[in-house]
């Protein structure tokens, strides 16, 4: 029971942070912020579940099957956006499985030692995370331009689409996504094994 309420949960959360997380690229200038925020807020997601699950089964390549429940969802919400009217060479779909290989990965080769765990596979989710959803967002049509084609009546003036400001935060948004979540995904990491030891 409480194997497939945790598969309810994964989905509704993976599936609103596409959702959220997308939005919020949707409707800022196409930014190094929005990409930063993006990439914690996957981050996160795959940390903590993926950690918590793992530790939980206490078997290796249980990571890689909730990234694998993560992507099936959050691509039905990409369908759900396009059936919706957006186009679908925008919507962002995370990329999950590659960052939660490596949580595995962290968890077998270390002979399932939680606290290497933590470590080790926080930091690779951290840094492969940007890397990856980077390589996935090269094929997405450019933000600044689709905002424009599709605004919302309903849009605060505060969300309207503005001329990206170049060089803010440098020009690597990767470098620092991979950079923040490095240190971020250790703490979000043992979040998620402390959940098996409330």
């Amino acid at each position: 029971c409480t194997h497939y309420l945790f598969i309810v949960v994964v989905a509704v959360n993976s599936t609103l942070l596409t959702i959220n997380s997308g939005d919020y690229i949707f409707y800022t200038d196409w930014a190094w912020t929005s990409y930063v925020v993006f990439s914690i807020a996957n981050t996160l997601m795959v940390s903590v579940g993926a950690t918590y699950y793992l530790l939980f089964t206490g078997v290796p390549g249980t990571a890689t099957y909730y990234g694998l429940i993560m992507q099936v969802y959050t691509w039905v919400a990409k369908g759900a956006w396009f059936a919706l009217g957006y186009p679908y060479d925008f919507i962002v779909t995370p990329m999950w499985i590659p960052s939660c290989m490596l949580l595995d990965l962290a968890y077998w080769a270390t002979k399932r030692n939680k606290h290497s765990l933590i470590l080790f596979g926080g930091v690779l989710v951290g840094m492969s995370m940007p890397l990856f959803n980077m390589v996935n967002l090269l094929t997405v049509a450019d933000p600044l331009e689709t905002a424009f084609k599709y605004p919302r009546p309903t849009l605060p003036p505060y969300m309207t689409p503005i001329e990206p400001q170049v060089g803010k935060f440098y020009n690597s948004p990767v470098a620092l996504g991979a950079g923040v979540g490095s240190v971020l995904a250790v703490t979000f990491t043992a979040l998620g094994a402390k959940l098996n030891t409330w």
